[in-house]
């Protein structure tokens, strides 16, 4: 039977639960333990899919399909749990279900209530969620430990019918079965030079209001917490002063996190109060190690991400995280240049200037296309190496049929249907599909490489899996029109036959994908394609005699928040 982990936050939103969900993930299974990792998110949107990136960040792709919070990015990139559809659960989901077995006629008789009915639904995803692999009765195996987040800040609306759920939860289950794990912020007063722990009591306070009386409370704090401070909170909230952990903003890495957490003995408390395994040791060596190579990386890397939605960081987040992953197997560290795609026809392609490599990443919507296809040419003809990703290969599609095949109208039929060059289109089975979601492919397909080509070489596989979210194609019918010209379609998924990778010859690297590879790369296992893009970047620098050091772009924690609710 699993044991089960719950984790809320307190006083203020974006202070990391996703991060410090999957640190927890991690270091259970370095202790030998399988895990599962979940997210119950307060929004009444049945999932992210509608959602703006500028109010929510990214939408993260499951290999089923599943459209999620970015938040399980994280615990992928942290952990090997399989995610699934009941990894992620929104308000709107658990009352559609409801709303949909009351129509259907289940509760025949009965008021359909918050408590028990939202509350029982809610109680049945977190079973769901603690499956390895499937749902209840399809062969899903229970995990070890089964680790849910609560989205939001505890006091909002919102997200009481969660916690009210899982307070009756673990009042279900034998004690010592449940933990409950709070992560709460010790704001810093510049003033008075001091932090201040009322937040913190009050946060509890409210939590315990509920019925839920905190196991463990880690103190987010840019300053070190002394240690009267943490007798003082755990006199005031109920909590032992071992279980009063401290975690500091961390000085150049998310990274760190795990570490912090075990070097603080986390993994020592959970293990002790689930009664799991206490003399396991948790082995982070691998883990250490790539943290050092962030930390001493001395080569630095300039890469220019031009998109639609730069104002907000978590919108690319798993862009962004590729990236270092990248960068950490290529021992350097990327410096990032975020350039809004109208800029580049603003303000000139002087905002590329200098720029070691050039990223398109994926997006929906027609404002910025032209300033990415402007920034695609400079790549293409200067040689820059360039990557893109989803949109950013439909855009590269279009400049090169522009600019390089002379269809001077060439374009996509999802903004201009009157193109005579529709180099980017619906299949001819999506034609008459009302809804358009009918018409995406989501989710893992499979792709096969063409052997010799740039792609076959980075994978080093002749047949890859990748995710997708997206709508429009490349039209074969102008396939081999590229080819002659040396824009090469080296991956097709064989059941569809639809471009899958196009990769320009003669071009120190210019590759562009119709799936999102960002959603599989972790800093252990860095992404093939994002670590050759890397590579090819560093040596386009050395080519051009750049000096190695560059000053790291000033991103401070507080701008970077560790998670984003919405």
């Amino acid at each position: 039977m699993s044991k089960h982990i719950f984790i809320t936050g307190g006083v203020v939103s974006s202070l990391g639960k996703g991060l410090t969900s999957a640190s927890i993930g991690l270091m259970l299974e370095r202790r030998g333990l399988s895990v599962s990792m979940q997210k119950f998110d307060p929004y009444i949107n049945v999932d992210p899919g509608t959602m703006s990136p500028f109010q929510h960040g990214e939408v993260y792709v499951l290999d089923d399909g599943t459209e999620t919070d970015l938040d399980l990015g994280h615990y992928e990139r942290f952990t090997h749990a399989r995610l699934t559809r009941n990894s992620n659960f929104t308000t709107g989901k658990i009352y559609q279900s409801v709303i949909h077995k009351e129509r259907r006629g289940d509760y025949l008789g009965r008021t359909v209530q918050v408590i028990p009915h939202i509350t029982d639904e809610i109680k049945e995803a977190i079973l769901a969620g603690a499956l390895d692999g499937g749902a209840p009765g399809a062969g899903g195996r229970e995990v070890d430990v089964a680790i849910t987040e609560i989205g939001g800040t505890v006091g909002d609306i919102e997200s009481l019918p969660f916690l009210e759920a899982i307070r009756q939860f673990a009042l279900e289950k034998p004690r010592g079965d449940c933990l409950f794990v709070h992560l709460t912020l010790l704001p810093y007063l510049k003033a008075s030079g001091e932090l201040k722990t009322k937040p913190t009591q009050q946060s509890v306070g409210k939590l315990r209001e509920i019925g839920i009386q905190p196991d463990v409370l880690i103190c987010r704090t840019e300053k070190p917490m002394t240690e009267d401070m943490a007798k003082k909170i755990s006199l005031f909230c109920n909590v032992r002063r071992e279980a009063v952990i401290e975690e500091r903003d961390v000085d150049f890495s998310i990274y760190q996190v795990p570490v912090m957490l075990v070097e603080a003995g986390l993994d020592r408390i959970v293990a002790r109060h689930l009664s799991l395994p206490a003399d396991a040791p948790t082995n982070l060596s691998d883990w250490e190690a790539m943290v050092a190579e962030v930390k001493s990386a001395k080569r630095r890397v300039e890469i220019a991400i031009v998109g639609k939605y730069i104002e907000l960081h978590d919108a690319y987040k798993s862009i962004y995280e590729s990236l270092a992953h990248a960068a950490i197997a290529n021992h350097a560290k990327v410096v990032l240049r975020k350039v809004r795609a109208e800029d580049v026809l603003a303000q000139g392609l002087g905002v590329l200037e200098g720029a070691d490599g050039v990223l398109i990443p994926g997006g929906f919507g027609e404002r910025g296309l032209e300033g990415k296809i402007a920034a695609i040419r400079w790549a293409r003809e200067q040689r820059v190496p360039f990557f893109g990703i989803c949109l950013g290969l439909q855009c590269a599609v279009i400049e090169f049929a522009r600019n390089v095949l002379g269809l001077a109208d060439a374009h996509t039929e999802e903004y201009t249907r009157e193109t005579p060059h529709p180099v980017i289109h619906l299949l001819p089975t999506q034609q008459d599909v009302s809804d358009k979601g009918g018409t995406m492919r989501l989710g893992a397909y499979g792709c096969r490489l063409v052997e010799g080509s740039l792609a076959h070489k980075l994978y080093g596989a002749s047949t890859i899996s990748e995710r997708h979210r997206h709508r429009y194609e490349v039209n074969n019918a102008y396939r081999e029109r590229f080819r002659a010209a040396g824009f090469v379609a080296s991956g097709i998924n064989p059941e569809l036959d639809v471009v899958e990778i196009m990769e320009l010859e003669r071009h120190p690297f210019f590759v562009g994908v119709q799936y999102h590879p960002e959603f599989k790369s972790s800093p252990l296992q860095p992404h093939p394609i994002f670590r050759g893009f890397v590579a090819a970047a560093l040596g386009s620098r050395a080519r051009a005699g750049k000096p190695d050091m560059l000053p790291m772009e000033p991103v401070p924690m507080e701008a970077v928040p560790m998670e984003t609710e919405a």
